[in-house]
This record gives C-alpha cells, sequence and structure tokens, in this order.
C-alpha cells in the first residue's frame, strides 16, 4: 500500500495490514472498540456493549485482562454474524487479532443484514467508516510526525484529557488554536484538529497530546 492508497482507502482491512507492523496493542485494541461503536445503535445488548467498555479500559491499564474475558464470556451466543459477535471480537487477544477479527465480523455483519438475499460478498464490503477511523488513530504511517514537549500546555492537556474522558471531540479545532498559540506549525497536526473527522478514543493528535503511545 502506497501513501496516496492510505490516504484514499476506503476499506480498512488493507490498511489494518500496514498498521499492525508498528501499532502498539493499545492502538489496535481502540481500534476494534471503535469499529464497535461505528454500530453502538445494533449492540441493543447491554452485555455486549459492556464488553467494548471494558475492553477500552483494559487497552488503557484501567481493567485486568480477567475482567475482559468475564465480560466476553458474559455475553449469550447469539447469530453467527451478530452484533454480539462482532461485540465478542473485541475482547480477544492478542490485539491484533481482535482488531482483524471485529473488523471481519463487523463486515459480515454489515453484509448480512444491511443486503438481505442480495448481500455482496463479503470481502466487498469496505466500511468507509472503519477506515476513517485507522486514519484517525493511525495517523499517516508514511510521514511520521514529530511531536514538540512544549506544545503539551496545560490548557492543550485539558482540552485533550475533556474529550478523551467523554468521548466528544467537538472541541479538537479548539485545541488546534491552542496548540497553534504553543508553536505548533505542523500542519500534518493542526490540519487533523480541523477536519470534520470523526475522531475516536485512540486519535492520533489526542494522544500525542496526552502522552498515549
Amino acid at each position: 500500500m502506497t501513501e496516496a492508497e492510505w490516504l484514499a482507502a476506503a476499506d480498512a482491512a488493507p490498511m489494518l495490514v500496514v498498521a499492525r507492523r508498528d501499532a502498539s496493542e493499545r492502538k489496535l485494541r481502540l481500534f476494534a472498540a471503535a469499529c464497535c461503536r461505528s454500530v453502538w445503535h445494533r449492540l441493543s445488548d447491554w452485555r455486549s456493549r459492556r464488553v467494548v467498555e471494558v475492553a477500552e479500559r483494559y487497552a488503557d491499564g484501567e481493567a485486568p485482562r480477567e475482567d475482559v474475558t468475564a465480560a466476553r464470556e458474559a455475553i449469550p451466543d447469539g447469530r453467527r454474524f451478530g452484533s454480539a459477535a462482532v461485540a465478542k471480537c473485541v475482547a480477544q487477544f492478542p490485539a491484533g487479532h481482535a482488531a482483524a477479527s471485529t473488523l471481519h465480523m463487523l463486515r459480515c455483519l454489515v453484509a448480512f443484514t444491511d443486503y438481505g438475499p442480495h448481500s455482496p460478498r463479503v470481502s466487498d464490503v469496505s466500511l468507509p467508516v472503519a477506515a476513517a477511523a485507522m486514519r484517525d488513530i493511525f495517523g499517516n504511517p508514511f510521514r511520521p510526525v514529530t511531536f514538540c514537549p512544549s506544545w503539551r500546555t496545560s490548557t492543550a492537556a485539558a482540552l485533550a484529557a475533556g474529550m478523551y474522558e467523554v468521548r466528544d471531540f467537538s472541541a479538537m479545532p479548539i485545541l488546534a488554536d491552542a496548540l497553534q498559540d504553543a508553536g505548533c506549525d505542523t500542519d500534518d497536526i493542526l490540519n487533523h484538529c480541523r477536519e470534520d473527522g470523526p475522531h475516536v478514543r485512540g486519535c492520533w493528535v489526542v494522544d500525542l497530546v496526552l502522552g498515549k503511545g
């Protein structure tokens, strides 16, 4: 995959192959969680939602692995390609396997529920929302960005921490202003903050501000 293909891709599957080469376990699990949250309205069983939430906490070191496993096992068996099957994947280990499995099951869910008897092949379901999440979490792996510690002001850190905590990233343009005021002149960072998004937990700019890997 080339840089141009990464930036234009609507299919997250080949992007994940690239990202997994250097991605942290945390980033990969948060991508799996973002896939689940993209169909949050379909996770009607509270146990399916809970496993995603526990997996996110585990990714950030706030819950033990045993809690993730227990949350996964609490989900009753459902349809093979149902929403519960998608949610269960986020709790798999290692995180790279969780990311790949969640993405695959999400494609299955869309193929078999959104298209009915005329469903396309699973490999033909592109899921642009997952591709957008890939770019938000992993940035541009072909153009690494250096973050200057002096840009991590108290204002920027507070904005980033607040958005991360409540999953409301509407203040991203304000974060761009705060970073710019601190001397940040990196277009990739500023433009990402000012784009429409979507932004999710694990957003590469927010992670840089918070010092998360």
